[in-house]
């Protein structure tokens, strides 16, 4: 189911949280709303779901106008970043209440428990209480009760930010696996440049309550629209006035290609198999530049060392802003 979202505003007092939105989701996609905390990217998801309501602007999801109907009636799923479960309940009954309210036959609910439960791996805590589960296996069961009722749209509202690094990168690969068995168009929250990147099959861009960009991973890691995007979706950093990755920065021990930037290496730092380099070039510029550790061997990299600096060939770069001078 298809989402079109066309001229939304929402205030919150003299606080603009999204200036005249408008994007469209494509139906069956897993499209991630990736922006800094405070841009308007989880207001624009309770609009969608109902949850919050524009002061103007359309919402349409799979071509009806959803703008004015209630949360209910929108067949959306809706999972919190605490999960936001009854304590009391156990899995299955928690994966079961949507289904119970809605007055379904006793056995039609079993059934589809079972069948969530099997799909999100947890049939075997199916008479646990939530607070016998790990955080992965409660935002697990969150899931499988926001896809009970078979709802037409899922919206994921941070649903990784409470869980330590390592779950984190196991339940988005989960997530990944999931979209691609139920096909339910998808759309997440989340800061973490990474998880979209890796997860979403669209990336919409989400910053001071506008949309930046809109694209695919690779179209707007690539190619973005403007420095903030480059900056958000990566490290960067500013070679001959010009922002770049500094894994796109080819470091040598002579002036080998035009236009070359001699520089010193002021630091060396290595992380993990990865070695982080501070360079101040002759037009003083601090340049960070990563390289492997193996490269960095190989031209016995120290600090102190002169070296020349160039742009790889086909790297990204856009225009470095002017710094704003305030008066002191």
């Amino acid at each position: 189911m298809s989402i079109h979202i066309s001229h939304v505003t929402k205030r919150f007092g003299d606080f603009v949280a999204l200036d005249d939105v408008s994007v469209s989701i494509p139906a069956g996609g897993l499209t991630a709303l990736l922006g800094p905390s405070g841009g308007g990217k989880s207001t624009l998801l309770r609009i969608i779901a109902g949850l919050d309501t524009a002061d103007s602007g359309r919402i349409e999801i799979d071509g009806t106008d959803a703008t004015d109907l209630p949360a209910q009636k929108r067949g959306v799923g809706f999972v919190f970043q605490h999960y936001a479960v009854f304590k009391h309940m156990t899995v299955a009954k928690n994966v079961a209440f949507g289904l119970e309210i809605r007055k379904r036959p006793r056995a039609e609910v079993a059934e589809r428990v079972d069948e969530l439960l099997r799909l999100v791996h947890l049939q075997q805590f199916s008479h646990r209480l939530p607070s016998q589960l790990s955080g992965g296996q409660r935002q697990r069961m969150a899931l499988a009760r926001a896809l009970a009722v078979e709802p037409r749209v899922l919206l994921l509202d941070e649903p990784f930010g409470a869980l330590d690094a390592k779950v984190r990168k196991e339940l988005r690969d989960w997530l990944r696996r999931l979209h691609d068995e139920v096909h339910v168009t998808t759309v997440f929250v989340t800061h973490d440049q990474e998880e979209a990147l890796e997860v979403a099959d669209e990336i919409v861009v989400v910053n001071e309550g506008r949309v930046e960009q809109v694209g695919t991973p690779d179209q707007l890691y690539d190619a973005p629209a403007n420095e903030f995007v480059m900056g958000f979706l990566g490290d960067v950093t500013t070679l001959a006035g010009r922002r770049i990755r500094p894994h796109d920065i080819e470091i040598g021990l002579g002036p080998t290609l035009a236009g070359s930037v001699e520089g010193r290496i002021s630091r060396v730092q290595r992380i993990g198999f990865e070695v982080r380099l501070t360079v101040l070039t002759d037009d003083g510029e601090v340049v960070t530049v990563e390289v492997t550790r193996t490269h960095a061997r190989s031209l016995q990299l120290t600090e102190g060392m002169a070296v020349w600096l160039t742009a790889a060939d086909g790297a990204t770069t856009v225009p470095a802003m002017p710094a704003v001078l305030t008066a002191g």
